[in-house]
């Protein structure tokens, strides 16, 4: 589904980002892992069209990004709260995003019933506006938001930052339930290494921008990830 060819990212003479190759199939589940400053984001915003490569390409579906919006109605992201208008409340931002994807008032109620268990009563009925909500639960509003246009396609950038324990693990089950169920490819990027081998059967350890590590998920790639950044 999505092609890297000779990636590369500079800024102010320093890369930041050098993928040769990179390719990701689709209905893959693709972890992104690595310290800050590695390029885990930049690499997604490479990926989404968010700014211009310095060198080299990313396709989806055979086509560069940078090209054609052919990709884009297949596509649901969340990478910080930029995504968001948190001068609407949540329905409203909701709904907006919906009429985006043409969806019916009865889908957009078949969508807020299948988002109850993550909301977990703290999001919809408010009346608040989304800059007046916790960082976890806008993430929250941007997760959902994400999901709205049932995208074959999902990228978020640390889902599972200040988001507390209950709401850590219903988003791991509702990501596996929609992997297993929809069948999405997911690039998923954290600093929880226990998240990230839960939720992705294939993660990459990015180190100063450059793939370092490229793992099939087992029961010994949490061990050798942790020994990896222990050093």
């Amino acid at each position: 589904m999505i092609q890297v060819k000779n990636l590369q990212k500079v800024y102010n003479e320093v890369t930041v980002l050098d993928i040769p190759a990179l390719n990701i199939s689709n209905g893959e589940s693709f972890g992104l892992v690595g310290n800050n400053g590695a390029g885990k984001t930049t690499f997604f915003r490479l990926v989404l069209d968010l700014i211009q490569a310095s060198k080299g390409d990313v396709l989806v579906d055979s086509e560069p990004v940078a090209q054609n919006d052919n990709w884009k109605s297949m596509t649901g992201s969340f990478l910080d709260e930029g995504f968001l208008i948190d001068f609407l409340t949540p329905e409203e931002y909701f709904n907006f995003v919906g009429k985006l994807h043409h969806k019916s008032s009865d889908d957009m109620n078949l969508f807020f019933e299948s988002m109850k268990d993550f909301f977990n009563t703290e999001i919809l009925g408010t009346r608040k506006l989304i800059r007046d909500f916790s960082k976890g639960n806008q993430k929250k509003i941007g997760i959902a938001a994400a999901l709205i246009g049932n995208p074959r396609l999902l990228i978020l950038d640390e889902p599972f930052t200040a988001l507390d324990p209950s709401s850590q693990i219903r988003l791991k089950r509702f990501l596996n339930e929609l992997q297993s169920q929809m069948n999405i490819t997911m690039l998923i990027s954290s600093h929880d290494l226990n998240h990230i081998t839960e939720v992705c059967k294939r993660i990459v350890v990015l180190e100063k921008g450059i793939i370092v590590k490229d793992l099939h998920t087992d029961s010994d790639t949490l061990n050798e990830l942790q020994s990896y950044f222990a050093v």
